[in-house]
């Protein structure tokens, strides 16, 4: 199956605006109206809904990987993260799997600048697989 921007084009002008549905688009196909939810947006992209999870308190872990990795900085560069992936010297292999994430989150999920910094929600995301899972 590949994209096609025509089917989109096609499917947005056929949109049906309505205000109070906030977690769901329709359209209008031929004399039907379709609905496009979270629901069907899962199961096509097999991502998930969820509560967001906190990340804005947190306590660093004594010995975890922003520690480790990063010295407990705030700001984490990209070459960093990426330099650290490459060496592939880790105390424990969750390190390296939390690590990775990072980097798939930052630069494949999020699309993110690899100029810009790591945002450091994103480190406290991935410091526990549990919540990372409810994130993604």
């Amino acid at each position: 199956m590949k994209f096609s921007a025509g089917i989109v084009h096609q499917l947005l002008i056929r949109e049906l605006h309505n205000d109070e549905l906030e977690d769901e688009m329709r359209f209008l196909l031929g004399c039907y109206s379709v609905r496009f939810s979270n629901v069907e947006f899962c199961l096509i992209t097999r991502l998930k809904f969820g509560v967001i999870p906190d990340t804005m308190t947190y306590d660093m872990v004594e010995n975890g990987i922003h520690q480790q990795s990063f010295e407990g900085r705030d700001e984490v560069k990209y070459e960093e993260l990426k330099a650290i992936l490459r060496i592939g010297v880790f105390t424990e292999q969750n390190d390296a799997v939390k690590l990775f994430l990072l980097y798939i989150l930052n630069w494949t999920l999020m699309r993110l600048d690899e100029r810009k910094k790591v945002p450091i929600w994103q480190i406290r995301l991935v410091k526990d697989l549990d919540v990372f899972d409810v994130f993604s």
